[in-house]
């Protein structure tokens, strides 16, 4: 993944764009959905977010309970995964 390829461009209702960096994708082995990782490189926090997108390009909240811990998994298994290199 080269750098270009790490900048996801984020457009409000309002049509205000911000750039975030993508940490990681995923794609889920049982419901075939993908999600995109990503996090504000501005920001002075380290908050993560995660959203759903398809191939079209859309992107959608992860509205789901049972769809949400699977994500907080493998982002707990990224971060432990980190942490060892």
């Amino acid at each position: 993944m080269d750098e270009q390829d790490k900048k996801l461009v984020i457009q409000d209702e309002d049509g205000k764009n911000y750039e975030r960096e993508i940490l990681f994708t995923y794609e889920s082995k049982t419901s075939g959905k993908k999600y995109v990782f990503f996090f504000d490189p501005l920001s002075k926090d380290d908050e993560v977010q995660v959203l759903r997108y398809s191939d079209e390009g859309t992107l959608e909240e992860v509205e789901n309970d049972e769809e949400y811990e699977e994500l907080e998994e493998v982002f707990n298994a990224y971060v432990e995964e980190q942490d060892e290199k």
